[in-house]
Formats: structure tokens, sequence, C-alpha cells
């Protein structure tokens, strides 16, 4: 029972994520990305405070012994946020969603080069498919009408938001050898609240009050939906949790039909295929060799 509840959680978390995506894409016509970064961010924190005080977490969320560890994760976190907000503003929900499995396909790679983790045969293969899985999804982006119409500029911005995710990855492994979740989560939040306000020189708006209710609405869902990924983490193991991930293609492709009237193409739909190919077989593996990923992942939020 415990690991169907972690499940129900894991899916729980995917759909509002996608949900939330669909607020923040929804909302970018009217406001810039540092903007709706904030928002995601400031709103999150009552509810992640609130959960820990229920939890009788509220100290340990708020203890750290490595302020700047926390200090670049939000830097990372922050970055890749921004780059997959602006990028909503560009590409359909669903391509925006499949070239984000890109990111675990990147931990691999940098957990190999940063963390000295080795890479066998098998998951060299894997990452490799999941590199052309996403070769196919952006190839068709990089053309002359793409470029003046912002979609290859879009493209590259969730492509740099993968570099940034996995990257935020590697650090969330360092940070949880000595950290709590509960500290990893609520300092991430926080970071990217103050971070955020950065951004304010360029261009920020006083949103109308149906984009007010858009931003709000993506902050409280994205806070909750931390709630519910963490969580998962606690009644299931990483290995079992982590292929619903990919669930969030199926969402994104329903809502992004539904509510902007995007139509996936082929070329889209074959390169995601390979991409969570990939993904379930990198995973998988992970499984086999007996990896720990569960506090790390229960960290890392899909934007950052």
């Amino acid at each position: 029972m415990s690991a169907l509840s972690g499940i129900l959680l894991k899916l729980g978390s995917v759909v509002l994520f996608v949900v939330m995506s669909a607020l923040i894409k929804a909302a970018s016509a009217d406001v810039p990305p540092g903007e709706a970064v904030f928002f995601r961010s400031f709103l999150a924190l009552p509810v992640i405070v609130v959960w820990l005080a229920a939890r009788r977490q509220l100290t340990t969320g708020l203890k750290t012994t490595n302020p700047l560890g926390h200090l670049w994760r939000g830097l990372i976190g922050v970055s890749a946020m921004g780059c997959t907000f602006a990028g909503l503003g560009m590409l359909p929900l669903p391509e925006v969603t499949a070239i984000g499995f890109a990111a675990p396909i990147l931990t691999v790679v940098f957990g190999a080069l940063l963390l000295g983790e080795r890479i066998r045969l098998f998951r060299m293969s894997a990452v490799s498919v999941g590199l052309v899985g996403v070769t196919i999804i952006v190839w068709p982006r990089l053309t002359l009408d793409n470029a003046q119409s912002g979609a290859a500029l879009g493209a590259g911005l969730v492509l740099l938001s993968c570099v940034f995710r996995a990257l935020a990855q590697i650090q969330i492994r360092r940070l949880v050898a000595h950290e709590d979740t509960a500290a990893i989560v609520f300092y991430f939040s926080l970071m990217s609240t103050l971070l955020s306000l950065l951004t304010v020189p360029f261009g920020w708006v006083v949103p109308s009050p149906n984009t007010a209710a858009l931003l709000v609405s993506a902050g409280l869902i994205g806070g909750i939906a931390q709630i519910l990924i963490t969580s998962a983490y606690r009644h299931a193991e990483a290995g079992l949790l982590a292929p619903f991930d990919y669930a969030a293609m199926l969402f994104a492709l329903v809502i992004g039909y539904v509510v902007f009237g995007d139509v996936p193409t082929t070329w889209m739909l074959a390169g995601a295929s390979l991409v969570i190919a990939s993904g379930v077989a990198i995973i998988w593996r992970e499984r086999q060799l007996g990896l720990k990923r569960g506090r790390a992942r229960s960290g890392m939020a899909p934007q950052g």
C-alpha cells in the first residue's frame, strides 16, 4: 500500500507540474520570465512552510550547514526556471515537455564528468539514443522561418534549461550528503524568490487581474506539487517512481491540445519516444546497479 501511495503522489505531482507550466505559458505573453519565476517561487514558500510546520519539520527545514551550497543550487535552479518559462512563451507545451526529458540524460553525463560516476556501455548507449531523440525534436526548429518567429530561440532556451537542471541535480546530490531534503526544498524556493528579484530592472510589469490569477495559481500549485513529489519518495523507492515522470508527456499533449490548440508533429512524437525510451532504460539500469537517487530526486523540481 505504501508503494501505491508513492505512485499516486508522484502522478499527482506530475499532473500539477504540467498544469503549472500551462498557467505560466498562458501568462507568458503579459509578463517576463523573471517575474513568472518570482511568483512561482514566492507563492510556493507559504505552502512549503505550512507543510513543514504540520510535519513538525520546520526547524529541520530551516537548519542548514551549507548556505553557499543552497545559494549555488538556487542560482542554477532559477536559471533553469527562467529558461523554461521563456521557452514556454515560444513553443507548444508538449514540445517543451519533450525537450525537458533531456535533463535526466544530461545528468548521467555530468555525473561522470563532475562526480566521477562510471558510465558503462549500456548507459552510454541509452544516453546516445536520448540525444538523438532530442536532436529529432529540435531539428525542425532550426530553420530560417522558425528563427524569425522565435521558435528556434525557444528550443535553445529549453535545451539550456535542461543543462541547468542537470547541474542542479548534481548539486542536490552533493547537498543530500549533509542536508535534509526539507531544507533543500525550502531554501530552493527562498533563493529562487530572492534571485528572481534581480530581474526587476529588465521589464517587470503590473499584471492584469487575470494574469495575476494565473501567476498566483501557478505558484500555489507549484508548491503543492513539490510537496507531493517529496512525499512520494517517502513511500516508495526512486527506481519505482522515476518512470512515472514520463506521464507528463501524456498530460502535456492533452492540455496542450485542449487549452492551446497545440497539435504535435510526427517529428516531435518520434523524438519524444526515443528520449523517453532512453530515460526509462537509464532508470532501469540504475535500479539494477542499486544506485540510490531517492533523496536527490525528492528535492528536484522539473523546472530546477
